[in-house]
């Protein structure tokens, strides 16, 4: 039973199927949910803000939104998840910004995924780590 639950904000259908295909088998992830917009990630944390993820995995842009806006919403909405965020803009001001919004740590999609992969199995626990 997977010891992490975390929810994907992800507007890239390829990324996200492969995101979650490598989170379940490598890391030990169970991803509870997926949204590619930032109305649709509100909406799912204002429904259960405590009790349904570990962790937010979230893209800067979005179909509709950003992801700004969804760190600043699960900031306000209290949300006690971890937040990292995924993103092609993996600027040193960007890393700044989701910072301050409370992303624990900024992941690039094209050099860092790896380092994504790593931390939530770490997230997950021993059983995963050592895999």
């Amino acid at each position: 039973m997977p010891a992490l639950k975390a929810f994907i904000v992800e507007d890239s259908p390829v990324i996200l199927e492969n995101l979650i295909a490598t989170l379940e088998e490598v890391a030990q992830v169970e991803v509870v949910g997926s949204v590619a917009d930032e109305a649709g990630a509100v909406r799912w944390m204002k429904r259960d803000p405590d009790a349904t993820a570990d962790l937010f995995i979230v893209d800067v842009f979005l179909r509709s939104g950003t992801g700004l806006g969804v760190l600043q919403a699960a900031q306000q909405l209290g949300v006690r998840a971890r937040r990292v965020v995924l993103t092609n803009y993996a600027t040193e001001e960007m890393r700044r910004r989701c910072a301050s919004l409370g992303a624990e740590r900024v992941f690039d999609k094209s050099r860092e995924l790896d380092d994504l992969i790593s931390y939530c199995a770490e997230l997950a626990g021993p059983a995963a780590a050592s895999l």
